[in-house]
């Protein structure tokens, strides 16, 4: 086939990580594979401001092309600097593949020589901050919808009315999210990716510290992000904090703690829950994303979104003898080893391959828009 990917502005998250890596699967497989974005923005006075507020001066401005995922992957990728994609900056092709609400409604709009259409969901992007009705009428717009957890068909499902959306769960890169086996350390060492995004909800794992610190005196903590935490969302001062870690370092971090802390309030899916597990580390998690998929009890612990509870499950980690911990690390490692990307690749290909031979898209019943 010949498959088109339109991307927003790229950049290094974990949402262009899973097409980045679809799209190398794919193209090893023999298909002609593109992907288009388009060129970063100037930031804007509010972002300066926001910037400038929380202290880390004025966002720089070259006009380059950002780093991202998709560099390196020998997938041809072109930038346009244009504010929308339209269908004459496109090749022809036998599917096009949109990653986010705004690329899906550039590909609605696409002619039928520009591929059959698809819609990759990572997420339920009915944000805020986000013109919700434009985002809504993406969901019923006539695009094979493909979701990345079962969470997103929910949502589509219970507030829009939308049914018959394929299922793609991401995976994670096992050469590279891997750490030896280990025992738990003495006191208990506890990890965190740090982010100021409001849904990640770092303010309950820094609580969820604090109080797990009151209880445990000799509790340890690791952390890491991409910028300095804010003053507002300072973590406590005894958490080890590596900002904008390499990516060779990352596994390390993840295999330097005893357990993990994913305290999201929403999620499409939670890339960290896999990537902490492949370097043997048991989570503890709210129920976001596809963490009551993922996590069980003998891979980690599903607690309430409050601290006190999070605490509580910190404070059972630490009593833990350790071959028992030792269980639960293993858990951790064979559940992400149980589906790889070649599964999911499986699964993706087939589900563009539908894209091309079925019509029309899957059937869409009136719903409520929440």
């Amino acid at each position: 086939m010949r498959i088109t990917f339109l991307h927003p502005t790229v950049n290094l998250s974990g949402g262009i990580r899973v097409v980045a890596t679809h799209a190398q699967a794919l193209a090893a497989r023999g298909h002609e594979v593109q992907h288009f974005s388009v060129a970063p923005r100037r930031p804007g006075a509010v972002h300066q401001l926001k910037s400038l507020l929380h202290g880390r001066g004025l966002i720089p401005w070259s006009g380059d092309m950002p780093p991202s995922h998709l560099d390196g992957t020998g997938v041809a990728h072109t930038m346009l600097d244009t504010p929308t994609i339209t269908a004459d900056q496109l090749p022809d092709a036998d599917v096009v593949v949109a990653t986010w609400w705004e690329t899906a409604e550039w590909v609605a709009a696409l002619p039928a020589s520009k591929g059959a259409k698809a819609y990759l969901l990572q997420d339920y992007e009915m944000f805020d901050h986000l013109p919700r009705d434009r985002v809504a009428a993406t969901f019923q717009a006539p695009l094979h919808r493909i979701a990345v957890s079962d969470y997103i068909r929910r949502m589509l499902r219970d507030h829009h009315g939308v049914e018959g959306i394929d299922l793609v769960p991401n995976a994670v890169d096992l050469d590279h999210f891997t750490a030896p086996e280990r025992s738990k350390t003495d006191g208990l060492t506890v990890g965190v990716v740090y982010t100021e995004r409001p849904r990640k909800n770092i303010g309950l794992a820094i609580a969820a510290l604090s109080e797990a610190r009151t209880r445990l005196p000799h509790l340890q903590a690791v952390a890491f992000g991409s910028l300095a935490p804010v003053a507002d969302l300072a973590l406590p001062s005894w958490v080890r904090y590596h900002r904008a870690p390499s990516e060779q370092d990352i596994p390390g971090i993840y295999a330097s703690a005893d357990v993990w802390l994913f305290t999201s309030d929403s999620e499409g899916f939670g890339l960290p829950l896999l990537e902490a597990m492949a370097c043997r580390t048991p989570v503890i998690a709210t129920a976001a994303g596809a963490a009551p998929e993922l996590i069980n009890a003998r891979n980690g612990m599903l607690v309430p979104s409050d601290a006190t509870a999070f605490a509580d499950a910190l404070q059972r980690f630490e009593a833990m003898p350790k071959d028992a911990w030792a269980g639960f690390s293993q858990a951790a490692y064979d559940t992400v080893h149980g589906y790889t990307w070649e599964d999911a690749a499986d699964l993706f290909e087939a589900a563009l391959q539908r894209a091309v031979t079925q019509a029309p898209s899957p059937s869409v019943t009136a719903g409520p828009v929440a």
